[in-house]
């Protein structure tokens, strides 16, 4: 019976071991709502299986995509690399930013800006290819976590930083330890100076401007919520819930033409997440887990239609994620809509008349053509 013994002794060590093992969190309880039934705008369809598929097998991992007058498709990959896919379906590799490009956006004077989570806000000059490192830091805190990145109509830059404590290949550790390390920030291309807008997010992610640029939306991904922080008018510098309680984890969002609003969700909500949320202990122990012991999230497609007043109006599913899965943005673009993706291996491409919910937002939700201005 000697070797039972020793066996209790081993695992008692082993418990014992991983137990008095210090977290690499300090997590905080949350008690999430319960999320919402999947009907009405937000029933399950197969719309997004309709979707044609671009550059399949020679991309991963295309977080944001974002396409130029010629009709390009460019995209960040997982190994520092922008690719641009032509019309006629031929990739090549267009930029290394030897970190992780994640969001992007042409900015008026045709660069690339791109939020790389580990080089901070770049700017790339099509032509010439050469990076330059627009800001790294606000506050005298450098930017750990690089997200994603909108400009206003008059040429103001909008990005996140998602976390400033962990960086983007430790993202479940922020999950996990629940703590509001996120910012909202604002890069002025005319002075070079970097404004915090908002601070204590939740995991402060995808960034969208109103066409008339009057404010500016932001993701709180863990928090199953998007917010809106005005810019201009009586409310300017004030922040309010545009949409909450979301069906799954809110990514990357964007602006079309119409002043519709396409919301990403990377993933569905997690049961278990939501049940061990408000047990900061349980949490602790969990973040000691290798990866592969961790929650994995579910193999879902998910894309939301908001309008001006963030009304759902329509909602596009991939429910088995086969064709498009794990959708972290959004890009509307010419009456098309594409879709980038984290781990995917491919861009998806809709056309925005595929969707028969779509409203035409007129009425008292129309949005006025905004004015041409210089950048600053």
């Amino acid at each position: 019976m000697r070797w039972v013994y020793a066996v209790c002794v081993v695992i008692f060590l082993a418990i014992g071991g991983f137990l008095f093992t210090p977290s690499p969190v300090d997590s905080r309880a949350w008690n999430p709502p319960e999320p919402p039934p999947l009907e009405g705008e937000l029933a399950r369809n197969e719309l997004l299986q309709q979707a044609e598929l671009l550059a399949v097998g020679d991309v991963y991992g295309p977080e944001d995509v974002d396409v130029d007058p010629a009709g390009r498709v460019y995209g960040g990959t997982q190994d520092g690399k922008i690719v641009r896919v032509w019309p006629d379906g031929r990739v090549e590799t267009w930029a290394e930013t030897g970190g992780r490009p994640l969001g992007m956006a042409f900015d008026r004077n045709g660069n690339l800006i791109v939020a790389d989570a580990y080089k901070g806000l770049l700017s790339i000059d099509p032509p010439s290819g050469t990076i330059r490192t627009l800001s790294k830091e606000a506050e005298g805190l450098p930017f750990r976590f690089t997200d994603d990145v909108d400009i206003g109509p008059r040429g103001m830059i909008y990005f996140t930083d998602a976390s400033s404590r962990f960086n983007q290949s430790e993202y479940m550790l922020d999950l996990l330890e629940m703590r509001p390390h996120g910012r909202l920030l604002q890069y002025n291309p005319a002075t070079r100076k970097t404004e915090v807008l908002l601070r204590d997010l939740h995991f402060a992610n995808g960034v969208a401007v109103s066409r008339d640029g009057k404010f500016v939306l932001v993701n709180e991904t863990w928090k199953y919520r998007t917010l809106r922080y005005w810019l201009g008018g009586p409310k300017a510098g004030s922040v309010e819930v545009f949409v909450d309680n979301l069906p799954g984890f809110p990514d990357g969002i964007a602006a079309d033409s119409e002043g519709r609003f396409w919301l990403a969700l990377a993933t569905t909500r997690n049961a278990f997440m939501d049940r061990i949320h408000p047990y900061p202990w349980v949490k602790e122990q969990i973040a000691k887990l290798p990866d592969s012991l961790k929650p994995p999230p579910e193999e879902y497609g998910l894309v939301l239609a908001l309008d001006r007043d963030g009304k759902i109006i329509a909602s596009l599913h991939d429910p088995g994620g086969a064709h498009l899965q794990e959708i972290t943005s959004v890009e509307p673009h010419a009456g098309m809509l594409y879709f980038g993706s984290l781990h995917n291996d491919r861009i998806g491409r809709l056309p925005m008349s595929a969707v028969p919910a779509l409203d035409d937002l007129s009425g008292p939700n129309a949005v006025p053509e905004p004015k041409k201005e210089q950048t600053p």
